[in-house]
């Protein structure tokens, strides 16, 4: 979650969230000449059917995650206009009629956690972060994050922060199951660490709580795809008598398995997606999302509105207004009484995005 976390209504954990995270917190910028720029497809990863589960130990040695391919190394947030992490993450996944399961491995010279209590805002330490969208409409998403002492904090998003959405802190994932593995010495400075491994369980009993789109089914079929992304925060460390202290007045780094494009993981539009596969490991291939061009279109437009609001305090009348290279004969923008809704049509489907960025 790092610096897009928003105030968590209601709730005590998250009147420390919003005085210690809410400054850093930042609307949607305002357009600039190169904003009206195709998003680049996200990143997308084969995900086989394990004939075994893995055990939940937080050791990689199973025989599921030897057939089961590494994603890429995670990159900055921000994609390529920033430096490539220091440290190498890369993500491994397999499901199965129970659950999907996760593993992650993180380079690491000095591994330190402080946190204990569940629900803690974990990205306070150095953090594992998952989020997912099944039936990717934007709305209704979960998100864990697991420190190196193995604490967890998951959350029930309503809708992201930037379209007024609420984070319910009390929506437990039913039936998750976590371990790490330390491959050196936990909170010792005195010597160099290799990293640390997680591995998760996340149930479909759970995962079906995040569905708002009836035919998004739960455990997902062969060819199916969902939303998912990862994130590694990662602070910058000091050793002062013999213990390890974040460097003050220094922000943390956001390293992602699919760039955001800004400092903001709750763009679900940008996660990159999962393709369950039942085929032999190795024999499927990844299929782009055949909509995108729909979904990249309607999330420009949405963009542009929400730049032009920021600018002018109201949402342009029309969308000739926002200066888009956008064919007019396939977007349609209707007011309503609470926004927009923006319409892609093809030669086959419709698709629409509200102005609180739900997609149908």
């Amino acid at each position: 979650m790092s610096r897009a976390l928003a105030p968590v209504a209601g709730l005590v954990l998250a009147a420390l969230a919003l005085s210690l995270a809410a400054p850093a917190a930042q609307p949607p910028a305002a357009a600039k000449a190169d904003d009206d720029k195709p998003y680049p497809h996200p990143n997308g990863y084969v995900c086989y059917r394990a004939e075994k589960p893995p055990v939940i130990d937080g050791d990689l040695s199973d025989a599921a995650w030897a057939a089961a391919p590494w994603t890429e190394a995670f990159v900055d947030i921000e994609g390529d206009k920033r430096p490539k992490p220091r440290f190498r993450t890369r993500v491994k996944m397999v499901w199965d009629d129970e659950a999907l399961y996760i593993a992650a491995d993180m380079e690491e010279p000095h591994v330190w956690g402080t946190l204990k209590d569940h629900d803690s805002v974990i990205f306070y330490d150095n953090d594992f972060e998952v989020f997912l969208d099944p039936d990717g409409d934007n709305h209704l998403y979960g998100e864990l994050e697991v420190n190196a002492l193995n604490t967890t904090w998951d959350l029930l998003l309503s809708k992201p922060y930037k379209d007024s959405g609420n984070a319910i802190n009390a929506w437990e994932i039913l039936g998750l199951k976590t371990a790490v593995k330390i491959n050196g010495t936990l909170n010792d400075p005195s010597d160099t660490d290799k990293g640390w491994t997680l591995e998760i369980k996340w149930p479909w009993k759970s995962a079906r709580e995040l569905v708002h789109v009836g035919n998004t089914p739960v455990p997902p079929k062969d060819g199916h795809q969902w939303r998912i992304n990862f994130s590694r925060v990662e602070w910058d460390i000091e050793i002062v008598d013999g213990k390890y202290k974040k460097v003050p007045k220094r922000a943390e780094h956001n390293w992602v398995w699919s760039p955001q494009g800004a400092i903001d993981m709750h763009r679900p539009e940008r996660w990159g997606y999962v393709q369950f596969s039942t085929a032999k490991p190795g024999a499927s291939k990844f299929e782009p999302d055949p909509n995108w061009d729909a979904r990249e279109a309607l999330h420009r437009a949405y963009y542009a509105q929400n730049a032009h609001k920021k600018a002018h305090g109201k949402y342009a009348a029309k969308l000739a207004d926002l200066g888009l290279k956008l064919p007019a004969d396939r977007l349609k923008f209707e007011p309503t009484r609470t926004g927009y809704e923006l319409t892609w049509t093809d030669s086959k489907r419709a698709f629409s995005l509200t102005n609180d960025g739900r997609f149908r």
